[in-house]
């Protein structure tokens, strides 16, 4: 039940946080200047955490989505198999996105 809501927040949060992907593009668009802002931005500890945030959502509502497509092919419906298919979304929603950001930090740098 509380992986339900959560999957249903990170739903709304997707739509705050897909602001800040409008902006960066905006931005981006707009020329270095705009740009240099959005990215002094992105690159603060408040921007990398909303950023971070923003990708858990994203990776953790995908996972959802999943368990829930499990469902609707009709498999996963005893207590066991809901209890372990609940378990695997959110720890796959935590392990992808760390994975993301330590590829993102090594590709990139640590910038």
């Amino acid at each position: 039940m509380a992986l339900s809501i959560i999957h249903r927040a990170t739903g709304v949060a997707l739509y705050f946080g897909t602001l800040l992907l409008v902006w960066w593009l905006i931005a981006a668009a707009s020329g270095p200047a705009a740009y240099a802002y959005v990215q002094a931005f992105a690159g603060s500890f408040i921007g990398r955490l909303i950023l971070f945030g923003y990708t858990w959502a994203l990776v953790h509502h995908a996972m959802s989505g999943i368990r829930y497509l499990v469902w609707d092919l009709g498999y996963g419906f005893k207590p066991a198999e809901r209890e372990w298919l609940t378990r695997a979304a959110l720890v796959a929603g935590i392990v992808i996105t760390v994975l993301l950001w330590i590829i993102a930090y090594a590709i990139g740098g640590g910038r």
